[in-house]
Parts: C-alpha cells; sequence; structure tokens
C-alpha cells in the first residue's frame, strides 16, 4: 500500500500526506481534534496518552494492548484498530471502566485519567490477570499527580478481567481482521519514507534500494529521539509485518527461538511458564504499555550496555540468529555487541531472532537488576547468572556470569568464572572467586552509580546468588514481589 490505512474509533483513515515520523499522540490532537489523549512526559514515562490497540496474541485469538500514543509512529499501527477515550461511551452509556473511576472517586484534575482509563480497558479485557501483582503491574506506567492510588487501584480490581460482551469484544472477534501491514509510503512534502514490507524477499529488495535506512522493530527509542531530540531519520524500515520474525518457536536440536519482532509482553508470558530468570528481568523491564511495544529485536539491537535482555540470555547461553540475502549466520550473543551501541550486524544484514537452548542439567540460574526505582528506571547494574554444579562432588563445571552497567557492552565476567570453574560451590570459593571482578570489569561513574558502587553491586549480586539458589536452584519471584532482589 502507499498511503497510510488505520481505523481509528471504528472509522478507517486514509493518510496521503502527513510525515510517517507523526506520533498517534500528535495526530490525535493536532489533526484528528481528539483532545482526550494527553501529552505528558512524551516519553513513555506517564501514560497520559495512553490509547488500546487490538492486536493478535501468540495463541492466535485478538486482544487490546494499552500503548503510549507518544511512543507510535503513524505507520506503526498501518491496518490496525486504534481507540482513545472518546470512544467509549456507546448509546449514551459510560463503559465500565469508565464508571468505575467515576464511582472509586479515581479523578481529581482529570489530566492523567483518559490514559488511566485506556489502561483500565486493556485489563478489562485480559484473560490472564490471575494474581493480584498483575493488576499493579497493568497500571504501573499510569502516573497520577493528585488523585492517590487507592481509589484507581480499587477502580482496577472492579473492572479487571471482566470482558464483558459488548462492542469491543465482538470488535476481537474471529470474523473481525486488520488490514494488511504491508506499506511503501512517501510523504510529498517531506519526501521521508516508511516501508513494512511482508517478506524476507520484499525487505532485501527495500534494502538494496535504500541500503542507508534505518531498521526498526518496536521503535520506543526511536520515537524518543522524534519526539526529545526532533529527529527526521529519512528512510525507516520496519519488520513488524514479517510474520516469519514474531513470536517463540520450538529451536532445531532443543530450545527455543524468539523472534526478533516479539514483544516483550508476550515474552513475558511465555518466560512464565518455561523460564524463571528471564520472567525475573522481563518483571522489570519496563511498564506493560512499553513491554506491549518493545521488541526483543529492539532491545538488543539498541545495543545499550544497561539493556534489560542482554545479561539474562548471555547467562543462558543465547545464540544471536543474524539474516541476510546471503542466508543466516549465528554467533554466541556475547559476541554481538562489539562495542558501545555497536553490533556485529553487517550492511543490509537484520537480527531475525536470538536461539536459547535447553538449561543444562544441575543448573542454577537467576537475573537481577539493580535500579533506583522499582518501576520504569535504567538498571545501574543487572546481571544473569548461571552456574552448573555437580550433585555429588558439588565442583563448579561451568558458569556464565553476564553483567549490563559494568561496561561499554553487556559482557560476561569470564576471569570470575574461570576462578569459580573446578571450585565446590560453597560460599567461601564464591568470595574468593568475587574478587575477580575486579580484574573483568573497570566500571564509569555516572549519575546511575559511582564505579564504588556498582562493583559491590556487581559482588553483592553474585554472592546473593549463591544464597538463593540453595534451595531452588532457578528460583521465581515471590508473590507479592516488590523487586528482582528479595531482601530477607
Amino acid at each position: 500500500m502507499d498511503h497510510l490505512r488505520f481505523c481509528l474509533n471504528d472509522r478507517w483513515i486514509d493518510l496521503k500526506d502527513i510525515s510517517p515520523t507523526t506520533t498517534v499522540l500528535r495526530y490525535l490532537r493536532d489533526h484528528a481534534h481528539l483532545t482526550a489523549t494527553k501529552e505528558g512526559c512524551a516519553e513513555g514515562d506517564c501514560g497520559a496518552c495512553t490509547v488500546a490497540v487490538a492486536e493478535e496474541r501468540p495463541d492466535g485469538k485478538r486482544t487490546y494492548r494499552a500503548i503510549n500514543a507518544c511512543l507510535l509512529l503513524l505507520p506503526m499501527v498501518q491496518g490496525k484498530r486504534v481507540y482513545t477515550a472518546e470512544a467509549l461511551k456507546r448509546n449514551g452509556e459510560y463503559h465500565l471502566v469508565q464508571r468505575a473511576m467515576a464511582e472509586n472517586l479515581g479523578s481529581q484534575c482529570g489530566y492523567c485519567t483518559p490514559g488511566i482509563v485506556m489502561a483500565l480497558f486493556e485489563a478489562c479485557y485480559r484473560d490472564d490477570l490471575d494474581q493480584p501483582w498483575k493488576i499493579d503491574a497493568q497500571m504501573a506506567g499510569n502516573l497520577c499527580r493528585c488523585t492517590g492510588y487507592r481509589p484507581i487501584r480499587a477502580a482496577a480490581n472492579e473492572v479487571a478481567g471482566k470482558r464483558p460482551d459488548d462492542h469491543f469484544a465482538q470488535a476481537l472477534g474471529p470474523g473481525v481482521k486488520d488490514e494488511p501491514m504491508q506499506l511503501a509510503y512517501t510523504s510529498p512534502h517531506t519526501q521521508q519514507r516508511y516501508y513494512n514490507p511482508a517478506t524476507f524477499e520484499e525487505l532485501w529488495d527495500v534494502l538494496d534500494r535504500e541500503p542507508e535506512a534505518r531498521i526498526v522493530a518496536g521503535g520506543t527509542d526511536l520515537s524518543l529521539e522524534v519526539t526529545k531530540r526532533y529527529a527526521d531519520p529519512p528512510v525507516l524500515v520496519s519488520l513488524e509485518a514479517i510474520a516469519g520474525l514474531k513470536g517463540v518457536r520450538p529451536g532445531a536440536g532443543g530450545g527455543h527461538v524468539f523472534g526478533a519482532t516479539t514483544p516483550v509482553t508476550d515474552l513475558e508470558d511465555w518466560a512464565s511458564a518455561h523460564s524463571p530468570p528471564l520472567e525475573r528481568m522481563l518483571r522489570y523491564f519496563g511498564a506493560r504499555a512499553i513491554k506491549n511495544r518493545a521488541t526483543v529485536g529492539g532491545n538488543l539491537c539498541n545495543a545499550s550496555p544497561i539493556g534489560d535482555l542482554a545479561p539474562v540470555l548471555i547467562a543462558l547461553g543465547a545464540e544471536a540468529v543474524l539474516r541476510s540475502r546471503a542466508g543466516e549466520r549465528r554467533m554466541p550473543l556475547e559476541d554481538f555487541f562489539v562495542a558501545y551501541r555497536k553490533t556485529a550486524l553487517e550492511p543490509k544484514e537484520i537480527l531475525a531472532g536470538v536461539k536459547v537452548p535447553p538449561l543444562p542439567p544441575h543448573a542454577r540460574v537467576s537475573a537481577y537488576k539493580v535500579s533506583k526505582r522499582r518501576e520504569l528506571d535504567i538498571s545501574a547494574v543487572s546481571a544473569g547468572l548461571c552456574v552448573t554444579v555437580d550433585p555429588t562432588s558439588r565442583r563448579v563445571t561451568s558458569a556464565r556470569l553476564a553483567y549490563g552497567g559494568m561496561a561499554a557492552t553487556p559482557a560476561r565476567a569470564r576471569k570470575t568464572e574461570a576462578a569459580l570453574v573446578g571450585q565446590v560451590w560453597t560460599e567461601d570459593s564464591v568470595l574468593a572467586a568475587a574478587k575477580q571482578l575486579a580484574e573483568d570489569f573497570t566500571p564509569l561513574s555516572d549519575h546511575r552509580g559511582s564505579a564504588p558502587y556498582r562493583a559491590l553491586v556487581a559482588r553483592n549480586l553474585l554472592l546473593g546468588f549463591f544464597e538463593e539458589t540453595k534451595a531452588q536452584p532457578c528460583p521465581r519471584l515471590p508473590h507479592p514481589h516488590t523487586a528482582t532482589v528479595e531482601v530477607r
């Protein structure tokens, strides 16, 4: 398709003359004049701009996902259904999430209310809110400055999982389909170009024509560049329309492959049943509205030294799966990061996914994130730690200790690993090996933490890992949990 097309509050919109880096937030307020959607921070932290987008889940069923409109560029909703707070009232009747907010006195100044209502809207149609903490997590990305959260939480508890048989439920039915995301759009005014190729062959053709194109998979960081730095990238190529890049599937020879465009929300759902260490890190990856857009490939290709996924995946022995027109190649994930925010990707090559092998027998593994805030914060230090211990001799047979925030890239503590291998798994051996962390890393000081602080945290995480895995080799977060690190 050569123009932008999406469904807004049940009305299909066709656009041919707008910049592809226009955010959904700015379109709603400046062009569609739907001003219930507010701009607060314009960086995905406050939730005032939350809208709901109907999307398909990994099981094939459709669901609503609350997403920050400030982090959505218009082409990212190509062919999809988008709802704002204005759409909820039907035939003179307020939606039950609106009534719950009013009846529980969940609004004072009202600025944050539309975004909170749309977060409640997603909660209303979810079928997996089986733990109280999940309702808290649903609302974690919505900041309210004056009401206080008790009445908002009461409203959330009242509507969570109700799934009324109404117009919005029917819009998720099997007979309702989105239009294709395939797109080749050029703005007539700015000449900016945005592509959503639907197949790998289309992707390679686009990259041949546009070798300088920036590849997008989720776009939460890209959108910040647009809203905060006023960037206008000339060519963007999204991978979201390529079906083969999305989802979790069994890997050849065992393990699983996480597709590059798999939303973090979907990965978290999978991890809750299959991977306690990954689930642990993903719980504090960010707010649900962020995780609904962030992707596996986007987080890794950002190549931040404090990215949340890299340390735990490296500890799990993940391989990066790279793909180009020439074919596929693989490498250990730790080798994918070659310098600060630089990866091993060649021109016209993409990260197709990561392959995570099965855990080795007798593995002890966990993951940790240390930050100043519990929700919506960047880590000062993070770690994915995995050791295998022979049950008879109690000696360490292998170790993979990966840290974020300790160097220019996520990296393994190889000297510390070597100091552990062959030793009996005891507190004394861990204390001795932890001294090698000073040889493995020379952390920097910045506003998130001083170098001595980071060094001490890295050491303490290793010691805490020893203590925590005594009773359970792959410890899960307790419920309710308040952090990846539990203080006893």
